[in-house]
């Protein structure tokens, strides 16, 4: 299912879309000089996007914190200890509650070794926690500076480093980067080279609407087009926004920033004499010097764990939808199984992605109740892709086998219940296609390898009747296959490697 945002309109009126799915593959890179709209551009983004995918915001100035009111997000003060904030970030995979990293009131070098606690901590997670994520981070040349400055070497290499493995590796964990920077020309290369996408906006040196030219492969004459851009318009490009350089402009927002651009306001009158007596008026000997305001104290860590492991509540529902009936809720997300894998790319998808795809169609089915977890959903969807019928599921001999296949390795349980759908149904023994297909891969050798795993651990015993058809035998179960159609490779002959098209020579 294609989730796009609105982020506003394009060039003739039409709206400008951005695709959320493609988004999280490719990452975005927003050029702009102060007072060009990059953080509204991120906040429409934000805004677009909460119901779709989980988010953690990476807020120098603490201008996202108003996400929270509307949208529920959670405010994490970075005022304690690394140790704390890796936990925390922990957590908030764990339990997919979307947060804002508050970084407000710490100078440069604390700002840099808290945001690497943080990202170390999401990137860190365990593999059963790789939900989509889409991870901002507003001032990215802060965190990413292209060359040393006043900060320590130990925390411009941490800060760095956890940039890095956001943008360069963080895909296959689910975390998508969105930077935001002033200048390109101040952000290190390595992290603006592994965006795909890019918005940009007003700038005035010439090094930088030359590099922003070049990113978005215009001529170098057209460069001067950035100098002239108003407040709020950008060039897009990229996969997820245009294939060719669109102009924009950014919609509107429901939340406002906490600190706005200044406004002129009107002079009071004053007089000379009176202005004398207000700055140079002594202060009295016995009166104290006024304290200084303390900041708050941010809350205790163990209050922020506790808050990420309760139950994400909707922040206002509109109105309560009755709890659907078991069966019917059962058969409802079996459709919605079958329907993910009707599309023939489905297959190949990580289970993490499909998983998202999954929640977002219960959500706008309504099914109400809580979601199954990803190890429930792992197992759903092994059944799913065995192709066994809804009825079939509620006979004995099928439930047998979904029970027994429980205990195998999560990447063998499609597998088995797909040879013993085939035995139930006394079926032809499934092919190599058919098996890479169930396992996510296009590979017959790496299916011919899963299945010569499978007979060496006991779970399936092949053979090869006097045609030279396979047969895949349940001795748990069992069962037994028919012959499958045509002639099979012996699955001790090794298999020829595969050529790579792509490959040089």
């Amino acid at each position: 299912m294609k989730i796009t945002i609105d982020m506003g309109l394009a060039a003739g009126g039409a709206p400008a879309l951005m695709d959320l799915e493609e988004l999280l593959a490719t990452r975005l890179l927003v050029q702009g000089n102060s007072g060009s709209g990059k953080s509204h551009l991120l906040r429409r983004m934000l805004e677009q996007s909460a119901p779709y995918v989980q988010q953690a915001i990476v807020d120098p100035e603490g201008d996202f914190v108003t996400l929270a009111d509307r949208f529920g997000h959670l405010v994490v003060d970075a005022q304690r200890s690394e140790a704390d904030l890796q936990r925390i970030a922990s957590r908030v995979r764990q339990h997919r509650v979307s947060v804002v990293l508050n970084l407000e009131g710490l100078d440069a070098e604390g700002q840099m070794r808290c945001a690497a606690a943080f990202l170390g901590g999401l990137f860190d997670a365990d593999r059963d926690y790789w939900y989509p994520m889409l991870v901002v981070v507003d001032e990215a040349q802060v965190f990413a500076p292209s060359a040393a400055g006043d900060v320590s070497d130990e925390a411009r290499k941490l800060s760095l480093g956890a940039m890095t493995n956001l943008m360069c590796r963080g895909r296959k964990r689910g975390l998508a980067g969105v930077v935001a920077t002033q200048r390109l020309a101040k952000l290190a290369k390595n992290v603006a080279a592994e965006a795909s996408n890019f918005l940009m906006g007003r700038t005035f040196l010439d090094i930088d609407m030359a590099r922003a030219a070049d990113l978005l492969g215009m001529d170098r004459r057209q460069s001067e087009m950035f100098r002239d851009l108003e407040r709020g318009h950008f060039v897009a490009l990229g996969p997820a926004l245009s294939r060719r350089p669109l102009p924009m402009r950014i919609g509107a927002v429901q939340t406002a920033e906490r600190s706005g651009s200044p406004k002129l306001v009107p002079m009071a009158p004053q007089t000379l004499e009176n202005v004398q007596d207000l700055i140079f008026q002594p202060a009295p000997q016995d009166e104290p010097p006024a304290p200084r305001p303390r900041p708050p104290r941010p809350p205790a860590t163990a209050d922020i764990l506790a808050q990420l492991a309760q139950p994400r509540q909707p922040a206002a529902p509109a109105e309560t939808t009755p709890e659907m009936p078991k069966e019917e809720r059962e058969a409802a997300m079996a459709a919605i199984l079958r329907d993910i894998l009707a599309d023939e790319d489905a297959a190949f998808h990580p289970v993490a992605i499909l998983y998202q795809d999954f929640l977002v169609r219960c959500r706008i089915q309504r099914l109400g109740g809580d979601a199954p977890d990803l190890p429930a959903f792992r197992r759903r969807l092994a059944v799913a892709k065995a192709d066994a019928s809804f009825e079939a599921e509620k006979g004995e001999e099928w439930r047998r086998a979904v029970e027994f296949s429980a205990g195998l390795p999560e990447d063998l349980q499609s597998v088995f219940l797909l040879v013993a759908r085939a035995a139930l149904e006394n079926a032809p023994c499934p092919g190599d296609a058919e098996v890479a297909r169930t396992i996510g891969s296009r590979s017959p050798a790496r299916a011919r390898r899963i299945m010569a795993y499978m007979e060496e651990k006991g779970f399936v015993i092949l053979r090869t009747d006097f045609r030279g058809n396979r047969i895949a035998a349940l001795p748990d179960l069992g069962w037994e296959t028919a012959p499958q159609d045509g002639r099979v490779t012996a699955p001790a002959t090794p298999a020829a490697p595969e050529r790579d098209l792509f490959a040089a020579g």
